[in-house]
């Protein structure tokens, strides 16, 4: 199964994590792992790529893990809300519609 966590700080997401193998198919064919994985990718990818100050990340086989920096400035904590809710939509569609494979986890403090 795979697992997929996003961490809220009052309205905003601030980290997420994404760790497993959804065991539908062997690797390297399993549609919901590639899914998931293209979807965690992507989003750190735009995240690099548009904020000013990098997210930490770190990625190993089955598992992804990005935070935030502390102390974003309104204008980059919005850049981010949009690519991180983006994320967070895709992950709760693929969640709704494959759930044997796919656990969200959502943690709002």
């Amino acid at each position: 199964m795979i697992e997929v966590k996003i961490n809220y700080q009052g309205n905003d997401i601030v980290s997420f994590q994404v760790k497993g193998h959804a065991g539908f198919a062997p690797a390297g064919e399993d549609i919901y792992c590639a899914g998931i994985s293209a979807v965690a990718q992507t989003t750190l990818l735009g995240l690099l790529k548009n904020l000013s100050r990098k997210p930490e990340h770190q990625i190993k086989d089955g598992w992804l893990k990005c935070q935030l920096p502390a102390g974003l400035d309104r204008e980059e904590m919005d850049k981010a809300q949009i690519i991180l809710s983006t994320m967070e939509a895709g992950m709760l569609s693929m969640h709704e519609a494959y759930g044997d494979f796919i656990k969200l986890e959502v943690r709002r403090s």
